[in-house]
């Protein structure tokens, strides 16, 4: 994808940034060349992806990835934890470059049940089709040991490697180890337990780790109960902590299934009467496309179609899965879909799933469909709101007769109490919305008093200088808050000073403080418009803006300046020894009390002697 100019990148993707889902998934980073750069998983996937854009306190490589990106694409899951097992399929099967340079590629965890006489049950990066058992993937190690210390409490079963083939057995080929003497293990190597009980309680963990717990969890509770009610606190808060493993484990993974499983999913969403109404696309059809390989989600992504001649959702799927066909290259023997295509496909099986993975497969791929069709409603208005804000300016460049659109606005207002703490502020709107990045405080400094108008010279002279020096961009717009005698300063500072032309305006508040009437060109003239006028409710907003802004400002700078205290004016009093003063005395009041011992007792002889003497001795004469 192509840009003209960076801002035109930039603008592009945060209005994609704008319309993201706040739900967990995986986003994808593009480059220009529409070659995948960057995988990220997100628990809100808006919140995560805008964090790229706002944080500008990036370290050089993050700042390298941004300037990079072209296009953003993502993927909506069920839970943070699916988020994680995508993402780590994704950067196996797409390798990103930046992924590379920021993060590591780990395999993530599994629990395994061995297809062995009397399994074990044990943690497991790789996954062998031997006939083993495997439930997974995890995203936290943590959370697999304490599920496998869970079950090895629960089970005695074993954790040794040797080979418990029955005639072994019979020929007592192997002696007990210590799990054994613990109760840790229930000793199948010298044929203590029978394979029959052994697996029955093989078949409890496997429905413990397909999520079949809650049985398990009604008898530690009882257990832990019982255990209260004996008095034995100590042994029921451990089953607690059991108990809360179990209800807080999750084994089912909607990304990532049966490791055998290999398909193709297809899902088919078409807007309601609703929202035909609501967005005028009721001729758009939705399929989401998702490709998985021995259980691991590897692809997705969502096709857009134009029902023109009323054909049936059948005929727009086989249109849907030839499309994705062409692009991926080769589609799955199986493929899982809503209802049936109205075309058959050599060597294709399609499964209408009624329950299961597929079944949870299908609705994650209908929820990625409705997710790109609420987000293609929501860009919809983001540009109609962009078209407001056009017409907005193009309202104005008319009613005040300029020669161009009114892309860049500022306005300046004064604040101060008889003439102290006297600051200034400039607020910037960018396309009639504030662009609070550029405003700007200012503290006066030439000024002495309360005059505003020289106030206002002094800040806008200072503005604009320093723009003009700097080469930049000149607003279309400044506006007074104020009247006559406002707009003529910033002419005088602007025009006779800079050489500058720009149109001024002025907003004239009544006694109440509310903008009275606009005020335009030289001599000023009053603008003639309504106070209900979109052009007048948006000035009166942008002056309510710099006054906040220049009001908030002044606060702060008051509220600093009063903090000062009379140990301030105390030459030879520094920091360390008003602050030994006022541990000690606790207040300015109580130091003014002092007598001189007091006082050399907390802070020595010669300093001692200086406050005592400030306090206490007539200015102008010796001590």
């Amino acid at each position: 994808m192509k840009y003209t100019s960076d801002s035109e990148r930039l603008s592009y993707l945060r209005s994609l940034v704008e319309v993201l889902p706040e739900l967990p998934g995986v986003y994808q980073y593009f480059n220009e060349n529409d070659k995948i750069i960057y995988v990220g998983k997100a628990k809100n996937l808006k919140r995560r992806v805008s964090s790229y854009f706002m944080n500008k306190n990036h370290n050089l490589k993050t700042r390298i990835l941004v300037s990079k990106i072209c296009n953003i694409k993502h993927i909506v899951v069920n839970s943070e934890n699916d988020a994680f097992i995508l993402e780590n399929n994704l950067i196996k099967k797409l390798q990103p470059h930046y992924n590379i340079l920021l993060k590591d590629g780990k395999t993530y965890p599994w629990i395994v049940i061995k297809n062995e006489p009397f399994p074990r049950v044990f943690l497991t990066r790789n996954v062998v089709r031997d006939g083993s058992y495997y439930y997974g993937p995890y995203s936290s190690i943590t959370q697999v040991r304490a599920i496998l210390d869970m079950l090895k409490k629960l089970y005695p079963i074993r954790n040794c490697s040797l080979d418990l083939s029955r005639e072994k057995i019979w020929q007592a080929k192997y002696k007990v180890c210590l799990n054994y003497h613990i109760k840790n293990c229930c000793g199948p190597c010298i044929g203590e337990i029978d394979s029959d009980t052994y697996n029955s309680y093989i078949a409890d963990i496997k429905d413990v780790l397909r999520g079949n717990s809650l049985a398990v969890i009604r008898a530690y509770k009882q257990q832990m109960f019982d255990y209260a009610e004996a008095l034995e606190f100590e042994k029921a808060q451990e089953i607690k902590k059991k108990v809360d493993v179990l209800s807080n484990y999750q084994s089912r993974s909607t990304v990532s299934v049966n490791s055998a499983l290999t398909v193709d999913v297809f899902s088919f969403v078409r807007n309601s009467p609703s929202d035909a109404a609501s967005d005028n696309r009721s001729s758009t059809c939705f399929v989401n496309f998702i490709k998985v390989v021995n259980g691991s989600t590897i692809n997705s992504f969502t096709m857009e179609f134009k029902n023109h001649l009323d054909e049936e959702p059948a005929e727009i799927l086989s249109y849907a899965i030839e499309e994705v066909r062409e692009r991926v290259g080769v589609i799955a023997r199986e493929v899982v879909v809503p209802f049936l295509p109205d075309v058959q496909f050599d060597n294709v099986k399609f499964t209408i799933p009624q329950s299961g993975d597929k079944k949870s497969l299908l609705e994650l791929s209908e929820k990625n469909a409705r997710m790109y069709k609420l987000e293609l409603v929501k860009q919809e208005g983001i540009k109609n709101n962009d078209s407001r804000e056009e017409r907005l300016m193009q309202t104005i460049k008319e009613c005040l007769d300029l020669k161009s659109l009114p892309h860049h606005i500022e306005c300046f207002d004064n604040s101060n109490i008889q003439g102290t703490n006297a600051v200034a502020a400039c607020v910037v709107y960018r396309d009639c919305k504030p662009s609070k990045d550029e405003y700007r405080k200012f503290n006066i400094k030439t000024v002495e008093g309360p005059d505003d108008y020289a106030s206002m010279y002094e800040v806008v002279y200072r503005r604009y200088s320093r723009l003009k020096d700097e080469g930049k961009e000149m607003p279309d717009i400044i506006i007074a808050d104020g009247g006559i005698g406002q707009m003529e300063v910033i002419r005088q500072a602007t025009e006779d000073a800079l050489g500058l032309h720009i149109t001024i305006m002025g907003l004239v508040k009544d006694n109440k403080h509310r903008t009275r009437e606009l005020l335009l060109g030289f001599p000023p003239k009053t603008i003639g418009i309504g106070k209900n006028d979109q052009i007048f409710k948006f000035f009166t907003r942008v002056q309510d803006e710099v006054h906040r802004f220049a009001i908030t400002f002044h606060r702060d700078k008051r509220s600093k300046s009063m903090l000062q205290s009379s140990l301030d004016l105390i030459n030879g009093i520094g920091p360390k020894t008003k602050e030994s003063l006022l541990n000690t005395f606790k207040s300015v009041a109580n130091i003014e009390k002092q007598d001189l011992p007091s006082l050399i007792a907390a802070i020595g002889q010669s300093k001692g002697k200086i406050v005592y003497d400030y306090f206490h001795v007539p200015r102008g004469t010796d001590s």
